[in-house]
This record gives structure tokens, sequence and C-alpha cells, in this order.
């Protein structure tokens, strides 16, 4: 998909509208209209999609921090289309959350579940962070609800529904780990109360 660059687009709304202006004044509005035309259905596309699309490229490439940087060129976020802000904050979220700012990425995703979504796709990548941020506090049980939410939707992305076999696979080995060292603890305790000794009382003299 064809994407203008943010600058570009910046440069081609100035010249059109400034540009059709000035011609609308000393040769006559028609003459002008065309490119003030131009100029405003750029302006508005600007407004409502934002640089959602530019953005996601950047980080499809890895460049989390010019990610960033072209998501806060974005006007307004509340004004944008709605299923662009859920982009918006899906990717905004994401970006906190591999930057270890786990709290601020969750209220991004959190905001981002509650708009309107194009397909269950989305949903399962917003899912999928949840899930890994309570795998990663310890709380496996809740991270097992996002992967029970994950079963229920209709994910058509063979990368994604791999990712999600790998996610319920690392729970099942943390829930083993989590179990076997619950087990370990209390086999210590209980030794602990025993006096820690397996020394056989000797039997008395006569």
């Amino acid at each position: 998909m064809f994407i203008i660059d943010i600058r570009l687009r910046f440069a081609l709304m100035a010249v059109l509208i400034f540009g059709g202006l000035l011609l609308s004044v000393f040769t006559g509005f028609w003459y002008g209209f065309p490119l003030i035309l131009i100029g405003l259905i750029l302006l508005v596309g600007y407004i409502l999609l934002g640089t959602v699309q530019s953005a996601a490229q950047l980080m499809q490439e890895g460049d989390m921090e010019g990610a960033e940087k072209r998501l806060s060129m974005t006007f307004k976020p509340e004004w944008l289309y709605v299923t662009n802000r859920a982009y918006y904050y899906m990717l905004k979220g994401s970006i906190a959350v591999a930057d270890k700012r786990v709290e601020e990425g969750e209220e991004y995703l959190i905001k981002a579940q509650g708009l309107q979504l194009p397909s269950d796709n989305e949903k399962a990548m917003i899912e999928m962070q949840f899930a890994g941020m309570k795998a990663n506090r310890g709380q496996i049980k809740q991270a097992e609800v996002h992967l029970r939410n994950l079963r229920n939707l209709k994910i058509t992305e063979p990368m994604l529904r791999a990712q999600v076999d790998e996610l319920e696979k690392a729970l099942k080995q943390n829930k083993g780990a989590i179990s076997t060292s619950a087990r370990m603890g209390f086999r210590g305790q209980a030794m602990a109360k025993g006096g820690g000794s397996s020394k056989r009382r000797r039997p008395p003299m006569r």
C-alpha cells in the first residue's frame, strides 16, 4: 500500500491550500478551487487517519522509536476514525510494553480493546499482550483467562495462531514449574518441622 511520507504530506497541504488561496485572489476563485480542494482532502485524511499506517510500517521494520515518534505526529488521537483510533492505542500500548513501560502499555491496550477493531486478529493481538503481561507477573490463572479468550476468537493469521499455540505451551510449562516449586516448598517445611533430621532413635540399652 502506497503511503505518503508525513513530511511530504504536510508540505503538499501547505502548498496546495495557500497556493490555491493566492491563485483565487489574483486570478479568480474557480482557478484556485481545485488546489484548495485537494489540499483540504489531504488535511481531512490526515486528521481522520493520523499517522497510524506509517507508524505500523516502521514498527514492522523494528524501528520502535521511529514508530513512537511518528504516532506523536498525529494531531488529535480522539478525532481519528474509530478503527484507526483503536490501531493507534494498540500500537502505543505495544511500544510501551516493549519498552518495559508495562502499566502505561496496559492502559493503552484497554482503550484499544474498548473500540471497534476490524477483525478477531486484532483482538487476538491485544489478548496476547495481556496474557504475556500477566504471565510475566506470575499471574498464571489470569493469563489462562486471556488464553481462553484467544481460543474463542476466529484467528485467520497463521503466524498469530502459531503464537497462541506457543503461549499455551509456555503457560503449561510455567504452571508445572510453579506446582513443582510449591511441592518442594511444602516438603522443605515438613522437614523443618520434623527437626530436619532423618536419624533413627537408638533402642534403649538393657
